[in-house]
């Protein structure tokens, strides 16, 4: 298992590389100049030696391999400098953003979780009754709105009937859990929606095979109650595949997290990143990207070493 572990991490570094050098192009060939966003208006009225001594001094004239070798270096030094345009250090920046958006995904996933996950459970044990098809459509209908309208709309609906809107200050859940709370919980629900109605579809596809085992027919044959069956039997061999699910949900909420933080108001990574895209701020975009890969990298080798502990079968 340690082998197993370092050879997925050593990959991890090569994903986290290659993923590098292709937002390093990407930010080089797209459109806009953070000279020019630092100049604003009135660079356009400045000699253009100004702007050339503010691309000295930003190191800007340097050869590509070198901006990219320097960048890389710091990064793994973590010395992640200051903002181009507005000289914050981007490391204090990071960890005042990051827990807000780790909270925003944590209770995406949490709700997605404690409502998918039953109610998968609930199809299967009820197929083919009316339970199932009007969970089913449910979900089906929540895969296919996209999350970015429902929180639009739960934002219009609240201010056109109920007099409610995204709260413009953030509150921290020491500062006031409940005003906390209100903040994230519709957002989590909104970016959670469609990783819930994957999780329960997955697991009533799950649930439904294994109820077909011969191990659970032994089970029932031995006396056993029905709930021990599928609590102890049938649920944790069930529960595998949608391990994997949530993992990969990890991604889909830190990519969802960038949405809802822009339609909430809500000051965490996502938010910082898509200002400083708008700013072609390079720093903070090549790392902010960067550090949000290396995290998947680590979420999904957490979910395979998961294996092993819910199915012992499973050798690495």
């Amino acid at each position: 298992m340690l082998q197993y572990t370092i050879r997925r991490l050593l990959l991890g570094v090569v994903t986290g590389l290659l993923v590098s050098l292709l937002v390093f192009a990407i930010l080089r060939i797209a459109p806009g100049d953070v000279v020019d966003s630092i100049l604003g208006e009135e660079g356009d009225l400045l000699p253009e030696s100004v702007a050339d001594e503010l691309r000295e001094m930003l190191g800007l004239n340097e050869p590509l391999h070198m901006q990219y070798l320097f960048w890389i270096r710091d990064f793994a030094t973590l010395r992640w400098g200051t903002a181009l345009v507005d000289g914050l250090d981007i490391w204090g920046q990071v960890k005042q953003k990051l827990p807000i958006t780790l909270q925003l995904s944590v209770m995406a996933i949490v709700l997605s979780v404690i409502l998918g996950i039953p109610a998968g459970i609930i199809m299967a044990l009820k197929q083919d009754t009316w339970i199932d098809y009007v969970v089913r459509i449910s979900s089906l209908a929540a895969l296919s709105i996209p999350n970015f309208w429902i929180g639009t709309m739960i934002v219009l609906l609240g201010a056109m009937y109920f007099e409610w809107s995204p709260q413009l200050e953030y509150v921290s859940f020491v500062q006031d859990p409940v005003a906390n709370m209100g903040i994230f919980f519709w957002p989590a629900l909104a970016a959670g929606l469609a990783q819930m109605a994957t999780k329960a579809r997955m697991m009533r596809s799950t649930m439904l095979e294994v109820l077909r085992q011969d191990y659970i027919r032994t089970a029932h044959a031995k006396g056993l109650r029905y709930v021990v069956v599928i609590t102890r039997h049938a649920m944790k061999n069930a529960f595998l595949p949608v391990v994997t699910i949530i993992g990969l949900s990890v991604a889909a909420t830190l990519g969802g997290s960038v949405i809802m933080e822009q339609i909430f108001l809500i000051p965490g990574m996502g938010r910082y990143l898509v200002k400083s895209l708008g700013r072609a701020d390079y720093p903070v975009v090549q790392t902010l990207v960067l550090f949000l890969s290396f995290w998947i990298v680590l979420s999904n080798l957490v979910v395979d070493l998961t294996y092993g502990w819910l199915d012992p079968r499973i050798r690495y």
